[in-house]
């Protein structure tokens, strides 16, 4: 369900409608409603109003007023916290479900402009660019498979451009799992999409996520099997290398904030809607938490503790 049409909203489009030569446009009233399947919709089915050029004018009027806004806001802390040692981040929402049909059409009532010869989120990156923000971005642990077929999703490949659309911008991107998942599986997609070419032994990755936010504290993330294996993904994450004290030799310098970059021209932030290939990520990661490694450390951690509640146990009752 599309998102515009509060009083200032209306207002908006009809005056950008007036300028192209439009004044008798007016907002879709056949995108559908929350639950509507995309070719149960006359805007976006195949062949339907989001491929005719008012469709076209709507939809880029649409994502450049989320352009805006997200710049204005960054804007605005830029100038809050100028010269505080912070940086500014922004998050982009997982929107995968309908990412495998021609109209993407769960990204586009989002705002993201977003289709196979259309990038959407990489003129995203480049106005966070302007504010050296980071680019947050979630879903890290999820795949295809594990999605209802007829989602029609795409979350690996939306994972994959929308962090190929930061580092071709020269972000710094960062990332969160949607779900509370403890299983190996789980963390190892967290892994690829962290380092999607894996561990560099010669230096840091050419491709490496500035942080990763692991959702989230719970009851059940502290039960001892699931904490044993999180804690074998904590090392991973970190390459097997043991805990280092000096956050410097991370590379994570936070210096004073500076005052932002002029701004952007939207038609600047418009040409990085040409879509470019993203990044090749390996098929499999190269450093995985289910490996033999953790799972023998897994085995040896459960046997000492049961021989230490033995041992416990049986001095009680002697």
């Amino acid at each position: 369900m599309l998102q515009c049409y509060d009083k200032y909203l209306k207002a908006d489009f009809k005056e950008a409608a007036a300028k192209a030569g439009h004044p008798e446009w007016e907002l879709p009233d056949n995108a559908g409603e929350t639950n509507d399947e995309p070719e149960s919709t006359e805007f976006f089915k195949s062949g339907g109003t989001y491929q005719t050029e008012k469709g076209k004018f709507f939809l880029t009027w649409y994502s450049n007023r989320l352009l805006t806004h997200g710049d204005e806001i960054l804007d605005e802390a830029n100038n809050v916290f100028l010269g505080c040692k912070v940086k500014l981040a922004a998050k982009v929402a997982g929107i995968h479900w309908w990412y495998k049909t021609e109209s993407h059409a769960a990204e586009l009532t989002s705002g993201y402009y977003n289709l196979d010869h259309r990038d959407g989120y990489r003129p995203i990156a480049k106005m966070l660019s302007r504010h050296k923000a980071i680019l947050n971005f979630t879903c890290l642990e999820m795949r295809n498979h594990e999605q209802p077929a007829e989602a029609k999703s795409g979350v690996q490949e939306l994972v994959q451009r929308v962090l190929s659309g930061g580092w071709m911008e020269n972000l710094e991107v960062a990332g969160e799992n949607a779900l509370s998942r403890y299983d190996h599986e789980a963390y190892d997609q967290i892994l690829l999409n962290a380092r999607p070419n894996g561990v560099n032994k010669l230096g840091a990755p050419t491709l490496k996520m500035y942080g990763v936010t692991y959702l989230r504290l719970s009851e059940k993330l502290l039960q001892q099997t699931n904490f044993d294996i999180f804690k074998a993904f904590v090392r991973k994450m970190h390459a097997d290398l043991d805990y280092c004290p000096d956050p410097e030799r991370y590379n994570h310098f936070t210096i004073p904030m500076e005052r932002s970059e002029p701004k952007i021209p939207m038609k600047a932030l418009l040409e990085a809607t040409k879509p470019m290939s993203p990044y090749p990520w390996y098929k499999e990661i190269d450093i995985i938490v289910s490996d033999a490694t953790g799972f023998l450390r897994h085995i040896v951690t459960t046997i000492l503790r049961v021989f230490k509640l033995k041992t416990k146990s049986k001095k009680l009752y002697d």
